[in-house]
């Protein structure tokens, strides 16, 4: 078999996640689609009586397994405890010199499918990833991303080194079994530095979402004269990246497809004065003793205005949510922030 950057960057490897049986990963998939299954004949009636009243409702129940640390529940009690944070590879506390050497822990493990043919959330998959950049960029991969976060202005995103004295950092916390507030436990994350090894700032992740942003408008504005400075990516690679790939999924957003990297919900409207989707990209992040989300949430265009010059990118509403707690789930409060201010925004 052949496995891409493309089919690592949108989960479609087949290589394995934390979870190294293939059995109970295709257990937990056909119960979260049976439980999908019953659960959608009573949300859908709920969402006809909505909209029948004028209202959207944006608080859909989630039927699968949150990943990273998202729970299934935002009504779940304190001192639930997600499945996903049972695997012992959570808590690895070997360090390792180099992305390449990471690539250990899995690289001898036979794929869960043949790649392009399901999706399955891996944090090793963009191991694999960070060892193909390491290699490309002949530089190491913390150092080129070091770099890329310099470039970007965000000079509070580092490493989450253990040694390291960090300004600011701030301690994790979880639930034990017995639903008591604890310390999180000590563990090594040099082994997914891509997928879970940066610590970073609400202020840092509004950076980053207004560059992505700013990037994809850009190439929308015409008559500037010159002074509009070209974005950090090209516009296409933007809207590349937020372009929903078939066969995959989203367990944290019931309205959304994965893209490359993020969760997209596209722009969509089956009926006439009824529920109306906007279009924003999004990502939750789940570690021990953390959850994270950014959202984007682009604004809608006035032809008028991008040709007249009257408004220049970017243009939306960029929500950031960090949490020192583990097993939050924070996409569809971010989500309802961002259409207050967008609402707020019109009404202006």
């Amino acid at each position: 078999v052949a496995v891409t950057t493309r089919l690592l960057v949108s989960h479609l490897s087949g290589i394995r996640h934390y979870e190294k049986d293939i059995t109970k990963v295709k257990e937990e998939k056909e119960k979260a689609n049976r439980a999908f299954k019953l659960t959608k004949p009573c949300q859908d009636k709920e969402q006809k009586e909505k909209e029948g009243k004028g209202i959207e409702k944006s608080d859909s129940v989630k039927p699968r397994e949150e990943h990273e640390g998202e729970v299934k529940s935002r009504n779940s009690k304190p001192g639930r405890r997600d499945k996903e944070f049972e695997q012992e590879e959570y808590y690895l506390k070997e360090k390792f010199e180099s992305v390449i050497e990471s690539l250990k822990i899995f690289k001898n493990d036979p794929l869960f499918f043949k790649p392009g043919s399901q999706f399955l959330y891996s944090t090793y998959g963009f191991t694999l990833l960070s060892a193909v950049v390491e290699r490309v960029s002949g530089q190491k991969f913390t150092d080129y991303m070091l770099k890329m976060f310099r470039d970007l202005d965000m000079l509070s995103t580092v490493l989450d080194d253990n040694e390291a004295m960090i300004y600011n950092r701030a301690r994790c916390y979880v639930y034990n079994k017995k639903g008591r507030l604890v310390n999180a436990p000590y563990v090594d994350n040099s082994y997914k530095w891509a997928g879970g090894g940066f610590l970073s700032s609400v202020g840092d992740l509004l950076k980053f979402g207004n560059a992505l942003l700013y990037s994809y408008q850009a190439g929308q504005f015409k008559n500037t004269n010159g002074k509009l400075l070209p974005g950090y990516l090209k516009p296409d690679t933007v809207a590349m990246m937020w372009t929903p790939v078939p066969k995959t999924e989203v367990s944290w957003d019931r309205d959304g497809k994965y893209a490359m990297a993020w969760a997209v919900v596209e722009k969509k409207q089956q009926y006439g004065c009824c529920r109306q989707q906007r279009h924003y990209a999004s990502h939750t992040g789940g570690a021990v003793g953390a959850s994270s989300v950014l959202l984007i949430l682009p604004e809608e265009l006035d032809s008028e205005a991008v040709d007249t010059g009257l408004v220049a990118p970017p243009r939306g509403v960029i929500v950031s949510i960090i949490c020192n707690m583990q097993s939050v789930s924070l996409n569809s409060t971010a989500l309802k922030i961002a259409r207050e201010f967008d609402k707020e925004k019109w009404v202006q």
